[in-house]
């Protein structure tokens, strides 16, 4: 048995569908280090990593693979998470951005998912458009505590699943521009949010479970909106009523007319054919998103 053997049943040439994907983790602190874990531990072959953060004492109580020593020598999270993935797939493509994920946004454009693990809402409003403008999936994953004073702490969070062409961020309620200029007010004062490993574990892993489905053969209709509402208290995760009212709903945020990269002249570029991949066959957002495009035309 090889050690990928027991999830043969995500499909056929499975492991070389995952191993020729590339995804983009953007944030690798307490959500984002377990999605390297993870991703590494299904056999996923590309990485683009996204974080301008060292590891600091504080971080140490959810940051996976980070250790004492690490904060010692002041290492940065993407270098963590590379070692984490490397421990698992030694040969695996990645290129680390010790930085915003904007000076990464190249590389970040060729990947076939990304996955945001990030604090703020303007932030996850950029990366949202950022994909749906090169048609790559964006999934978000984010965890808050609340204080209702007598009645203790709230551990709450939330999976959002976007894909071009479906409801959006914004569509379901989640970003809103009261939303935004609350976070712009008490920019630089919020001070440090509480976290835990535990939750940040759940999402990640449900995060993982989709972004299986979108990858491999094994889901037979994999979800084209998703919208999870985690609640840590009673230990749940459940559809969002948003994911039922949005059901056939068609995005008004992000046009068919605003795909593309705005500063992309095709008089520059050369074309070389190569054969198809196995994970690009699989990309069926893109085929759909072109059925898309053609009624609009």
């Amino acid at each position: 048995m090889s050690r990928l053997d027991r999830q043969s049943f995500l499909g056929p040439n499975s492991d070389a569908i995952l191993d020729a994907a590339t995804i983009g983790i953007v944030g690798l602190g307490g959500g984002g280090s377990h999605l390297a874990q993870q991703s590494a531990h299904m056999g996923i072959g590309g990485y683009v990593n996204a974080d301008p953060d060292i590891i600091e004492d504080t971080n140490t109580n959810r940051l996976i693979g980070g250790t004492l020593a690490d904060v010692v020598v002041k290492r940065r999270k993407v270098d963590i998470a590379e070692r984490l993935i490397r421990g698992l797939v030694p040969n695996a493509r990645i290129i680390s951005a010790p930085d915003t994920w904007l000076t990464a946004a190249d590389d970040l454009k060729l990947c076939d998912v990304i996955i945001g693990a990030v604090d703020g809402f303007q932030e996850r409003e950029q990366l949202e458009r950022f994909a749906r403008r090169h048609l790559i999936p964006y999934i978000d994953i984010g965890m808050d505590v609340h204080d209702l004073g007598k009645g203790g702490f709230l551990v709450s969070g939330q999976v959002i699943l976007s894909m071009p062409g479906c409801p959006c961020m914004r569509c379901c309620g989640f970003i809103t521009d009261e939303r935004l200029a609350q976070e712009a007010k008490k920019y630089g004062a919020a001070g440090s949010r509480p976290q835990v490993v535990w939750s940040n574990g759940v999402l990640a892993s449900t995060a993982m479970g989709l972004l299986t489905q979108i990858l491999t053969p094994w889901y037979p209709d994999p979800p084209r909106f998703v919208y999870l509402d985690y609640d840590g208290n009673k230990g749940t995760i459940i559809p969002n009523k948003r994911m039922t009212l949005l059901k056939d709903h068609v995005c008004p945020h992000h046009p068919p007319a605003e795909a593309g990269d705005p500063l992309f002249d095709v008089r520059t570029q050369s074309f070389t054919p190569r054969p198809v991949t196995p994970a690009e066959r699989a990309m069926w957002w893109r085929r759909l998103w072109n059925r898309l495009l053609s009624a609009f035309a």
